[in-house]
């Protein structure tokens, strides 16, 4: 008899309506004098997620962060944490520990002392205290490290002392406000992963403030995109780079070519946009909410559009336009090309680099053709 295969089971508590969220923001408001920092936030965040709050400077994301951690009180709003209203509850009765962009970290005291003050200043007793830094060395991959000076330590092994200190207690959620902000690229890149590891290993509930999207997107189950104080889209990484509800998130996160264009058939399986900037109509595969005659922006990613010399085959007479190579940026990975159409508009497109040395690769100044499928790009109507 052959067994059927096993559906692998769906771990993702926010796809699931019954869910109970471990961290509930509902119709949270703060003013400073007449500026709204935050306005009317509503947001759920469910046990083990690292969530990630994105923006840029002014959008409000850090003043969220401190009012999860209790050192600013919303206006108006509740903030409940694990079934609790913790919204007017002050800052150490909460079961939140916050880890700094600056680390904060004591100079005169060791990494064993640095980890363990917050312990002691609890009371516990020293055998336990020994044997809980004993585990966040080893978790942190520190463990030779106990007795150097914070002076002494590269700025990723810093990060990690303070990562240790804030997980000494063991918070029920922790809050990082830009975590990795202070390291360099590379060390960046190595420390998202060593991030994520640690916190699937413990099961914490993390909350990461960051302006980096491409942190974001690396770290995040979800991500919050915020502006102006609200929340511009809630969602996984794919959903919001590759499904973005507007324009503001389409050219936030990664990098997007936008264009104009007005609705000439809407139909229940497909819409066509007539876009003058692109000089060809753009064929969508399937329905939109819109109308007629509507004006809109369609939005698609440099690497979703294809270049040739020679000319493709159109989807339905559309979704291919023509231009002149002005610029190529080589990025060692990919090539990037800045393509001029008559019209002047110009798009950005990425090309893998396959074939080391590619002598046939497209140049500066050819006349190529730009295409792309019918479901590679995005309708916004906001």
């Amino acid at each position: 008899m052959v067994k059927k295969p096993q559906l692998a089971i769906d771990t993702r508590p926010w796809r699931d309506p019954a869910a109970k969220p471990f961290v509930r923001i509902k119709n949270v408001t703060k003013k400073f004098g007449d500026i709204f920092a935050v306005s009317d936030v509503s947001l759920d965040i469910y046990k083990s997620e690292l969530f990630c709050l994105l923006g840029g400077s002014g959008s409000g994301k850090s003043t969220l962060l401190r009012m999860l951690a209790g050192f600013e009180e919303p206006t108006s709003g509740t903030i409940e944490i694990d079934g609790q209203d913790m919204t007017h509850v002050a800052p150490y009765n909460r079961p939140v520990n916050m880890m700094f962009q600056s680390y904060a970290l004591f100079p005169h005291m060791n990494v064993e002392q640095n980890i363990a003050y917050g312990l002691k200043r609890d009371g516990l007793p020293r055998a336990e205290i020994a044997e809980r830094v004993r585990e966040l060395l080893a978790l942190v991959k520190l463990s030779d490290y106990g007795s150097r000076k914070p002076h002494q330590l590269s700025g990723g092994q810093r990060q990690r002392v303070a990562l240790a200190r804030a997980l000494a207690k063991r918070p029920k959620l922790l809050l990082l406000d830009e975590p990795l902000g202070a390291l360099d690229k590379k060390l960046r890149e190595e420390t998202q992963f060593e991030l994520v590891k640690i916190q699937e290993t413990l099961g914490v509930t993390f909350i990461v403030v960051t302006h980096d999207q491409e942190e974001a997107m690396s770290l995040a189950t979800r991500i919050g995109v915020m502006n102006q104080g609200e929340i511009a889209m809630i969602g996984e990484p794919t959903d919001i780079y590759e499904f973005p509800n507007s324009k503001f998130v389409a050219g936030f996160i990664g990098s997007v070519n936008m264009v104009d264009g007005v609705v000439t058939e809407d139909e229940p399986a497909h819409v066509r946009i007539r876009s003058d900037e692109l000089g060809c109509d753009i064929y969508v595969g399937h329905g939109v909410d819109c109308a007629p005659d509507q004006h809109l922006s369609w939005a698609i990613r440099p690497e979703k559009i294809m270049l040739s010399r020679e000319k493709p085959e159109g989807i339905h007479d559309a979704n291919v336009t023509r231009g002149m190579v002005e610029d190529i940026g080589y990025l060692g990975d990919m090539s990037v090309y800045q393509v001029l159409l008559p019209s002047g508009k110009r798009l950005r497109v990425t090309q893998t680099n396959v074939t080391r040395g590619n002598p046939d690769a497209i140049t500066w100044d050819e006349e190529v053709y730009l295409s792309w499928g019918d479901s590679a790009g995005s309708v916004l109507t906001v």
